[in-house]
């Protein structure tokens, strides 16, 4: 019953956690599976810079382009069919529901972007928050 239980939840994943670490004791890389896989899998889709990946150089989404433009509707929305269109492409195990930007705190250089989605395979509706910073290394010290 477990293996067929396994092989039916086969389809949501496992793979390396992510950042990548390392078991000391078991000499072995971390592994996450099922809705964690999908949630760090969106992390990295959004965070991915098209043209970072050798080997895949269409992945990723650009919002690293929104750096420096006003936080405006149309940039908003730029932003969000940046996401879209990324998680359409490279996320499968997913229905992309909506994606929300909040810009309360854009004059404090972060944008969180809230991604709202239903795994297919197991009919569950969730959501992440990616927080997305206008600049970079703000507020290092916590001071």
């Amino acid at each position: 019953m477990e293996d067929k239980m396994d092989h039916e939840n086969s389809f949501l994943g496992r793979g390396w956690a992510f950042p990548p670490a390392f078991d000391t004791k078991s000499k072995r890389s971390m592994m996450v599976e099922e809705e964690e896989d999908i949630r760090q899998s969106l992390f990295i889709i959004i965070s991915t810079i098209p043209g970072e990946r050798i080997m895949n150089p269409k992945f990723g989404c650009d919002l690293t382009s929104s750096v420096f433009d006003n936080v405006d509707s149309l940039a908003v929305n730029r932003m969000k069919d940046l996401i879209r269109t990324a998680v359409l492409n490279y996320e499968p195990r997913i229905t992309l529901h909506d994606v929300v930007v909040d810009t309360r705190d854009s004059f404090d250089g972060i944008v969180r972007i809230t991604l709202d989605y239903t795994i297919r395979k197991i009919n569950v509706r969730t959501n992440i928050v990616y927080p997305f910073y206008l600049k970079e290394g703000t507020n290092v010290t916590g001071m």
